[in-house]
């Protein structure tokens, strides 16, 4: 059995974070050790031995670098909620996570590791943030209980996110999303 030598929190921290940004810019089919290595200044022989795989490697920096969630946030209604939630985050970030997804889009199909990473680091995040913050708006009387719409929010949420690229060539950002959640999701909840 082979051990692992120890790195430093602080090395580990920009080895995840080089893969992220070799992700986000070739995709994951592009992303070598070869290209981790260069640009971290490691071995090809030490990627391997402290992940064992690019997919476990990958998995690993995205895992590493999970988001907040926000099911803390309640200002007392659901509009404040919502842009409560968006405030938490910035342009920058948005358009590294729309990156990230583009990255990923293709390979998530063939390896559950990365579908499974990509769902702890973005969607679930999201998923229970917006079941809390729509819970209390339920308990608050703002949304029906029965409302058909409780159960699309996050596919709603997420549709934006991804689609922006699609139809537009523009990432989503605070302004849009702002507008689509007063514009779409808010008045599908109201009804």
């Amino acid at each position: 059995m082979t051990t692992r030598s120890r790195l430093t929190p602080e090395r580990e921290a920009e080895l995840y974070t080089a893969v992220l940004d070799l992700l986000r810019e070739v995709g994951y089919d592009a992303l070598t050790m070869d290209a981790v290595a260069g640009r971290t200044r490691a071995s090809k022989a030490t990627l391997y031995r402290q992940w064992g795989s690019k997919a476990e490697l990958v998995v690993k920096a995205m895992r590493h670098n999970k988001p907040a969630g926000f099911g803390d946030i309640d200002t007392g209604s659901l509009h404040g909620d919502f842009h409560a939630m968006l405030d938490r985050t910035d342009d920058c970030q948005m358009e590294k996570d729309s990156a990230l997804m583009r990255g990923l889009a293709q390979a998530i199909h063939t390896n559950p590791d990365l579908h499974e990473a990509l769902r702890d680091l973005l969607i679930e995040p999201e998923m229970s943030g917006l079941d809390a913050l729509l819970r209390r708006a339920v308990d608050r009387g703002e949304i029906r209980r029965d409302n058909p719409a409780l159960g699309y929010v996050v596919h709603m949420m997420i549709g934006a996110f991804v689609a922006r690229q699609m139809i537009e060539d523009r990432t989503p950002d605070r302004a849009f999303l702002t507008d689509y959640l007063d514009a779409v999701v808010l008045p599908a909840l109201a009804a």
